[in-house]
């Protein structure tokens, strides 16, 4: 059964209770290249080669087309359900409480812990030796920043993005004029002598240069914060994911061309080696602030959409009913904020969580899997989407999940494990 695009909890009575639409096209776009463009462009395409070897351009092929299909799910859900929260909302909404929360559940702890991924990688590339304090005092910022209100985050995200893509724009330039450019070496068979159509290989390369591609999700998280929403989201989603593939595939073809994908495949900063091959050392050290600069950036969008998934889940009480606090003034999930930007540095004092990121990536991947099975439910009145597009995007992201490193699945199905497990023991039925 479907509630009004006020949604659920949100009756006339709760207007204060409700997020301001403070936040236009460029803004969404901006917060959606924030998530997007973040560290892991720095360093995503390292990993990613050594799984799929020469075929590296068929993984990003094939992740863009995973990332379409589920950012077009997405955005008519965002449209029908304006909300904060995101596929836990849509889940609840098409398929029943148990997908919302199961949704819910694996974005809020993956993403927590994604966010403590980020913040460690912003203070390692600031001073190693300080990734620790440096993690804290960032996370400690950033909220600070979103309490003031999303217009102030939005801000500085534009400010953030527009250095990252200045200096990811110098570094292409740099690789693809290292040497003349012959496009026959982007061609498998002719960059390696086993250049072979390797399916495993290509599709766990997929599956880790999908999460780059993940921060789309953020715009549709602050679904209750954008004008015009029906109008807004779909649009900010299709231009922020163009913007990302676009400058993806330009890195991509940059490395390649300067390092070759055993070099790429073997460095453990693929950007500044590319700067170093191009006789750019000069480069190097501005590569590193980029990548500082981006990992603070996903952080922001991290919080946002985070905390505003805390807020849809406390109002329906999947998570504490006081989280769900909207500030009478500036109009932002203060509780949640807060609540999230403790838990992260809470999580920093006690781990080193800079390889949360492959778990998390099984539980994005999940999530929208979950998306895409709530868009197969619309129908031609509520702007449903040509049904191959569901219906490609929740086969691909379910292979995809299960297709990453062992230690990644493990442990996301042990996150989801958890949380199936609380569910049941919070709606067992009372004894007599």
């Amino acid at each position: 059964m479907q509630s009004s695009p006020s949604g659920p909890g949100l009756g006339e009575d709760d207007v204060a209770e409700r997020l301001a639409r403070r936040l236009g096209t460029t803004d969404a776009v901006v917060v959606g290249l924030s998530a997007m463009i973040g560290a892991g462009v720095f360093a995503a395409f390292a990993p990613a080669v050594r799984a799929a070897g020469p075929w590296l351009l068929a993984s990003l092929a094939l992740a863009a087309v995973v990332a379409y299909c589920n950012a077009a799910s997405s955005a008519r859900l965002a449209a029908l359900y304006p909300e904060s929260g995101g596929t836990y909302v849509y889940g609840r909404q098409r398929l029943g409480p148990f997908w919302g929360y199961l949704a819910g559940w694996g974005f809020t702890v993956g993403k927590t812990a994604s966010c403590a991924a980020m913040a460690l990688t912003f203070g390692a590339y600031v001073a190693p030796a300080l990734a620790q304090p440096l993690a804290i005092g960032a996370v400690a910022g950033v909220t600070g920043l979103n309490l003031l209100g999303v217009q102030r985050s939005a801000g500085a995200a534009r400010i953030m993005i527009a250095f990252v893509l200045a200096v990811l724009g110098t570094v292409i330039a740099a690789g693809l004029s290292s040497a003349p450019l012959s496009w026959a070496q982007f061609l498998p068979v002719t960059a390696s002598p086993g250049g072979g159509w390797e399916v495993p290989g290509v599709l766990q390369g997929a599956g880790l240069l999908f999460f780059a591609f993940a921060g789309y999700a953020r715009i549709a998280t602050l679904g209750e914060e954008v004008r015009d929403p029906a109008r807004t989201i779909p649009r900010a989603v299709g231009i922020a994911l163009a913007i990302t593939l676009a400058v993806y595939t330009l890195v991509a073809l940059s490395a390649l061309h300067a390092l070759g994908p055993e070099r790429l495949g073997l460095s453990p900063a693929p950007l500044a080696d590319v700067a170093r091959a191009a006789q750019a050392p000069w480069l190097a050290p501005v590569v590193t602030a980029g990548a500082a600069v981006a990992a603070l950036g996903a952080l922001l969008a991290l919080v946002l959409g985070v905390s505003r998934t805390v807020l849809a889940m406390a109002r329906n009480r999947d998570l504490p009913g006081f989280l769900s606090a909207v500030h009478p003034a500036r109009q932002v999930p203060h509780r949640a904020e807060l609540a999230v930007g403790l838990t992260v540095i809470v999580l920093l004092m006690l781990a080193d969580l800079r390889g949360a990121i492959a778990f998390s990536s099984f539980g994005v991947l999940v999530y929208y899997a979950i998306a895409n099975a709530c868009a197969l439910t619309l129908r031609a009145d509520e702007g449903a989407p040509r049904r191959a597009v569901p219906v490609v995007g929740l086969a691909l992201c379910l292979v995809l999940a299960f297709t990453l490193p062992w230690q990644a699945v493990v442990a996301g199905l042990g996150v989801f494990a958890v949380g199936v497990l609380l569910w049941f023991l919070r709606h067992r039925p009372a004894r007599r």
